[in-house]
Order: C-alpha cells, then sequence, then structure tokens
C-alpha cells in the first residue's frame, strides 16, 4: 500500500516538472495554466468514496452508511469506514425485533420463535410451534413467548432420548396403595384392587381402608322410615368392595340419604332422645360413606328440611390452607390438616349439614341439656336459638382436634343482649342423649350470630339461656307496701257496700262482689305468690289467683251490662241475682275447672305461683273478651246518654246519676283492664323493670282508686260517713242517741224508695 502511494506521489510530481511553471493542480495548455481535474486521472479517494474536483485541488466524500476517518481527509490522510448502524443506535428498527448490521447498511430481523407480522413489518409476532406436533405422544406442548415446552402426561416421564414413556407407579412407589390392596399398572396410570373388606370409594389411585358397614346396622326400635334407609346405606356400603359395579353413586346415595331424612323430619318420627341419637348418627355416618364418592370438588344440595355443602380433594400429595363451607343457617372454618388427620389416603372431604325443621323435635329435649344441678336450682331454662347442623371430615379421628374448628350460628330469633340472657354452645352427646357445652366454647356473640369454637366434631347448635331476673327491694317495697293499701281500702269498700243503706241495690251489689274478689285475689297475691317451694301450695295459689281475677273481670261486665240496661232497656233495670251469681262465679270457675284438666301443669312456675307463659290465654282470652263487651255496652251507653240530655224534657237528676255511674265505671275498667295490659309481662321469664314498675304502681292503686271512684266521690256515702264520724265524735250519749234516732228514721225513707221505683236513684 506504502509502495502504490509512492508510485502516484512520484507520477504527481513528474507531471507537475512537464507544467512549466504552473503550480499544484494546474497544468499548462496553449501556454496557459488551466485547472487539471484530478478525479480524471484515477480514484485517488479509494472505495466507498465519492472524488469531487475543486479548483487547484479535490475532496473526498465518503457513501452513504459509510463515515471518514478522520471525518476530514485526502487520498493521503484517510479512508471510508462503515457506520455500525446497530451499535449507535440509528437504526429503525422496533423494540421486538433484532438489528443486523451490513457492510454500509443494517437489517431487522424477528428473534427466533417470532416471525413478521405480514400486516405490520415493523413488528414481530409470536410463532405457536404447538401447532405442530413438535413433543411426540404422551406429551403435552405449551407455548411461550418465543419458545415452547413439552411436558409428559401423568403417569409418564422423560427418558434420556426426551420422549416420554410409562412409569411404573407399582415399581416405584410399593407403597401407593398400602397394605390392603393389589397395586396393577397400566400404561400412563396404575389401579389399586381393595382386599376384601376395603375400599377406596371408588377412587382407584387411592389407598385402602377399612370398611365398617356394622355403623347401619338396624336395631329392633328404631322407626320403619329410619330402618329402611339404614338398610339401603348398608347394601351401599357392602357393594363398595365389589368391583363389578352397579352400585349407586355419590350423588343418587345423597339424594336418597336427604328424602328420607325429610320424610323423618316431617311426620315427626323423632318422639325422644334415643330417636334423635340414632338419626344424627345416621346422618354423620352416611356422609362418611357418601362424601369419598361425590365427584365434583363442591356439591351443594337443598331439599325442604335440609341443606348440605360438601368439599372433597384428590390428590396424591396431602392438602393444605384454609378451607370453608355454608349453609342456609351456618357457616363452618376449619383447615385441611384437620380435615386429613395423620394419614392420608389420597383423597379427602368435610361436608356441613343443617336442618331446618330439626328444632321443633328438640324442643322436647333441652331439658336434657341442664348438665349442673345449680342450674335447676336458679331456674335457669334454656331454648334453642339457632338450627342444629352435623360437622363430617373424612378424619376419623375427631374426638380432640388438633386444633378447633369454628362454626358460626345465625339465631332464630333475634334478641338484644341483656344481663338476663346468654348463648351456649353446644353438641348432641349421644351417650347421655342431651345437649352438652364440654368441649365447645362461644368465642363471640350478638343479636344475630354466635361464633362457636370446638375441639371436636358432632352435631351442634346454639342454645339460649334465659336467667330470672331477681326483683330489687325496692320493687318488692312498693308491691307489699301497695297491695297493704289496697286490701285496707278494699275492706272499706266492703264496709260500705255492705252496710250504707242509702245506696243498696243492683249496681251496689256488683260492687260489693268486685271488691270482694279483689280483695281476696290482692290478699293470696300478697300471702302465697313466691311459696314456689311448696308444689301443691304453688298450685292451688296459681288457682285462687285465676279464678278471683276472673271474677273480678266478670262482676265489672255485669256493671256494664246493668248500665246498659238502666239507659238502653229503662223498664228492666235490675238484675237477679241468681244470674249474677252465675255469671260472676260460675264462669270463672266453670273456666278454671277446664284449664285445670286439660293442662294442670299451667298453674304454679318455677319462679312465680301463677300461670304458666305458655298457660296465659286461660286467663287473658277471657279478659280481652270481657274488655270488648264492656266497651260495647259503654259506647252504646254514652250514646244514648247524649240522646237523652239533646232531648227536650230531660230527667236531669236521674241522667246526671247515670252519667257519673257510667264515667266511674269506664274509669274503673281502664283502670283494672290496663293494669293488666302491663300485668301480662310480669310474669314473663324476660319482663322489662319498667313494666314491672308500672304493674307495681296500678295494683297497688287499684283498691284506693275503686275507694275514691265508688265512696269518696259519691254525695250519699259522703254523706253516710259524716253521720258516722259525728256518732263518733258526739261527747254526750243522749245527744248520740238522739242523733242517731233521727238519722235512722230519715235514713228509712231513700230506702223505701229505692225499693219502691225499682232503684230510680241507682
Amino acid at each position: 500500500m506504502e509502495l502504490k502511494w509512492a508510485l502516484l506521489l512520484l507520477g504527481f510530481f513528474l507531471l507537475s516538472s512537464e507544467s512549466h511553471g504552473c503550480g499544484v493542480g494546474f497544468k499548462k495548455e496553449n501556454r496557459t495554466c488551466v485547472d487539471e481535474d484530478e478525479c480524471a486521472i484515477m480514484n485517488l479517494c479509494g472505495e466507498n468514496a465519492q472524488c469531487f474536483n475543486t479548483h487547484g485541488s479535490y475532496h473526498c466524500t465518503c457513501d452513504e452508511g459509510f463515515k471518514s476517518n478522520p471525518p476530514s481527509f485526502t487520498a493521503t490522510t484517510g479512508q471510508c469506514v462503515d457506520i455500525n448502524e446497530c451499535l449507535e443506535k440509528t437504526s429503525a428498527c422496533s423494540s421486538d425485533m433484532v438489528c443486523v448490521n451490513t457492510d454500509g447498511s443494517y437489517n431487522c430481523t424477528c428473534p427466533d420463535g417470532y416471525d413478521q407480522n405480514t400486516r405490520l413489518d415493523s413488528s414481530c409476532e409470536d410463532v405457536d410451534e404447538c401447532v405442530s406436533s413438535v413433543c411426540g405422544v404422551h406429551s403435552s406442548c405449551t407455548n411461550k413467548p418465543g419458545s415452547f415446552s413439552c411436558i409428559c402426561s401423568p403417569g409418564f416421564e422423560k427418558r434420556d432420548n426426551n420422549n416420554c414413556t410409562d412409569i411404573d407407579e407399582c415399581k416405584k412407589d410399593p407403597d401407593v396403595c398400602g397394605t390392603n390392596a393389589e397395586c396393577n399398572n397400566q400404561i400412563g396410570s396404575f389401579i389399586c384392587e381393595c382386599d376384601s373388606g376395603y375400599s377406596n370409594y371408588g377412587n382407584n389411585q387411592s389407598k385402602c381402608t377399612e370398611m365398617n358397614c356394622d355403623v347401619f346396622k338396624m336395631e329392633s326400635d328404631v322407626g320403619e322410615k329410619l330402618k329402611d334407609l339404614l338398610a339401603l346405606l348398608r347394601t351401599s356400603c357392602e357393594s363398595l368392595s365389589d368391583t363389578a359395579g352397579g352400585r349407586q353413586t355419590g350423588d343418587q346415595l345423597l339424594e336418597i340419604l336427604f328424602t328420607s331424612t325429610d320424610d323423618l323430619l316431617s311426620d315427626g318420627n323423632i318422639a325422644d332422645g334415643e330417636t334423635l341419637s340414632q338419626f344424627l348418627s345416621t346422618v354423620e355416618n352416611s356422609m362418611r360413606l357418601i362424601g369419598p364418592q361425590l365427584k365434583e370438588p363442591v356439591t351443594r344440595m337443598e331439599t325442604h328440611n335440609t341443606f348440605a355443602e360438601v368439599a372433597v380433594t384428590r390428590n396424591q400429595t396431602p392438602p393444605s390452607g384454609c378451607v370453608t363451607l355454608s349453609t342456609d343457617s351456618a357457616f363452618f372454618n376449619t383447615s385441611w390438616e384437620t380435615v386429613v388427620g395423620k394419614s392420608y389416603p389420597g383423597f379427602a372431604f368435610v361436608a356441613l349439614v343443617s336442618y331446618k325443621d330439626m328444632e321443633s323435635s328438640s324442643d322436647q329435649f333441652l331439658m336434657m341439656s341442664r348438665e349442673r344441678s345449680d342450674d335447676r336450682e336458679r331456674n335457669i331454662t334454656y331454648q334453642l336459638n339457632s338450627k342444629v347442623v352435623t360437622a363430617v371430615v373424612s378424619n376419623p379421628e375427631t374426638k380432640q382436634l388438633s386444633e378447633p374448628m369454628t362454626l358460626i350460628f345465625t339465631h332464630e330469633q333475634e334478641r338484644a343482649e341483656s344481663e338476663g340472657m346468654a348463648y351456649a354452645c353446644v353438641y348432641w352427646n349421644e351417650a347421655e342423649g342431651a345437649w352438652s357445652g364440654r368441649g365447645c366454647k362461644e368465642a363471640w356473640s350478638n343479636s344475630t350470630h354466635t361464633a362457636c369454637s370446638c375441639s371436636h366434631l358432632s352435631s351442634f347448635a346454639v342454645l339460649m339461656a334465659l336467667y330470672p331476673i331477681q326483683d330489687t327491694f325496692e320493687l318488692v317495697l312498693i308491691t307489699r307496701v301497695g297491695l297493704v293499701l289496697s286490701l285496707l281500702c278494699l275492706f272499706l269498700c266492703i264496709l260500705t257496700f255492705r252496710f250504707c243503706r242509702s245506696i243498696q241495690g243492683t249496681r251496689n251489689s256488683i260492687h260489693l262482689h268486685l271488691s270482694v274478689c279483689l280483695f281476696i285475689a290482692d290478699l293470696v297475691f300478697l300471702c302465697g305468690i313466691s311459696s314456689t317451694h311448696n308444689q301443691v301450695g304453688c298450685t292451688i295459689v296459681a288457682g285462687l289467683l285465676h279464678f278471683f281475677f276472673l271474677s273480678a273481670f266478670c262482676w265489672m261486665l255485669l256493671e256494664g251490662v246493668q248500665l246498659y240496661r238502666m239507659v238502653v232497656l229503662v223498664f228492666h233495670t235490675t238484675l237477679k241475682h241468681l244470674y249474677m251469681y252465675a255469671v260472676g262465679y260460675g264462669v270463672p270457675l266453670v273456666i278454671v275447672i277446664i284449664s285445670a284438666i286439660s293442662y294442670s301443669r299451667g298453674y304454679g312456675t318455677d319462679r312465680h305461683c301463677w300461670l304458666a307463659l305458655e298457660f296465659m290465654w286461660s286467663f287473658f282470652a277471657p279478659v280481652c273478651i270481657i274488655v270488648v263487651l264492656n266497651s260495647f255496652f259503654f259506647i252504646i251507653t254514652v250514646w244514648k246518654l247524649a240522646e237523652k240530655f239533646s232531648s227536650l224534657n230531660p230527667d236531669l237528676s236521674k241522667l246526671r246519676n247515670i252519667r257519673g255511674f257510667t264515667v266511674t265505671a269506664v274509669a274503673q275498667l281502664c283502670v283494672l283492664g290496663g293494669m293488666w295490659v302491663f300485668g301480662c309481662f310480669l310474669f314473663q321469664e324476660e319482663g322489662t323493670q319498667v313494666l314491672l314498675y308500672l304493674f307495681t304502681i296500678l295494683n297497688s292503686l287499684q283498691g284506693a282508686l275503686i275507694f275514691i271512684m265508688h265512696c269518696l266521690l259519691s254525695k250519699q256515702v259522703r254523706e253516710e260517713y259524716y253521720k258516722l264520724i259525728s256518732r263518733i265524735c258526739s261527747d254526750e250519749e243522749k245527744k248520740y242517741s238522739d242523733f242517731s234516732t233521727n238519722q235512722s228514721s230519715n235514713s228509712q225513707r231513700p230506702l223505701r224508695s229505692d225499693q219502691s221505683t225499682a232503684e230510680s236513684k241507682i
């Protein structure tokens, strides 16, 4: 190369020496120096460059895709070299393409596994190699961006030649089927054939477990429908070890089970604790039989009286993590480790069954749930406040779980929390035939839900414990003082109605017997309402209270009838005493006798010597009827009185008397009837303190109010009281005798007037 450039320079100087004095870059023509075109002589700029002549000289320019080195050069100072557009990032290739440099240019190509998008020349799209059979048989192809992978099918593995060949599971793991089965290898799989008396519940690649079909053994004292269900389940259990097939599927057995339970619950065949134990045990054992046979991961089934959800998993490795199930009334939460237990046969299941109509059958067994004797002494009562649920898992050891499971129940009755109420988480103890709280505790509760944490599995429910509210000292004091005051006022009323001659008549007789009934009722109430320690005595007290309180309302009804007859039937203003006694004492006596014969246990409770809550209708039904009838009579009476006052010639004195009697009768009905509106809450297990105080105050005032309305507000009675006080206060016996004689003679005249006019002055 150096020799070449030396020759070129030598030639250039020779030419210059012949120019006869012209400068470099010029030549002499016709004795004149002209520019010489150096680019025409030879390629002075070299390859990949263009030569451009200038006046007296020339310059070189590199072709596109090349650059000068150095930037400005001539034939003697440099040359053109290739530009690497890929390194200098001057290429127009997109981010998903690969830049390839060429001499003077570059190319954009797609990487391996991609093809250029025919719609967009500047982008690449992935090639799906799995379209063609690139992985061979017994394998699956998975396409990846720019690549693919081949995965052998289950039961196959890759060998040295990268082909998938069958795995002999029986040789690879001799314990794959356990000790109670024979392993038979197949292409890509294996089958465990269980020994006699063992089964893998149709899961042919799971270990075989021992079958215990004796749990479906029929006992002589079970009902016919339960016996039929047990026979069907026993047959199905025994057929599981029969490889010939023909047995019913898990879904079919589940439907048969719940159809049978619907019949059992609807017909009321669960009549005692023993039958309930057999029923719940049958459902639990049935779910252990049916659960492993279900094919779906989650199965839900709802019938008229049952709701169930079952979760099933099948895998060679034990499952882990949390598992939750729910029905219409409960939420169940545990872990798969608890479900599986110590041994894992290759499958696991967990089931939750809710009985919609079980609470009506279980209410009669609540008395058995009192495990502690102090519950009976403290008069604590229990009420089932949730649906009964059964929780079953595949783990056979559930008497003591490794970690507690959680059940959240929905309350059947929403009740605000109070000191007189608590919730207890219980399970059905088959050995005792009763609800038990051992191994379960309440995690939290509110008015609508209760969460239970239990260390074992069985059939569960929530019991609502009702604690008796203890009467306060103030309430007892008000009751006793008020009743004493009422008895004193009623005693004065009895003396007044019996011996005050100026007011004698039919209505006075009604008031007399009304006061007598209330006096006896209050006296019995004061002395015997709390005598619960003597069952016979308590029953008698309740019966007497029932009779005399009803009798008081019957005499009030007679007063309404009497007022009606006085105003509407003017010429028939009296009632015969025989009829009044028949209604005032006969009707209550008949009601009490019928009530005692039909439900004698309704007289007397654990807390009071009064009617049981479920038997209260025998008192309030007649009271409501009497109040309605009296309201009707009083409305008619007031209406007729208004008509008479608007007439042209009313007998004002007589009408005013009748009006006064009507007002006092209506007030009396409001006081006594209103008192028992509050009184109906007094003997309930959870009557509020406000209602208790209202009843106590009204009950205390009833005798005083009757004394005020019928005695103190009566002008005739006040005159008699004045005369009596005057006699007592007289200092001179003679004056007292004269005064008594005169007054006695004067008092006879109104009596004769009443007798002759048939109670004209009432």
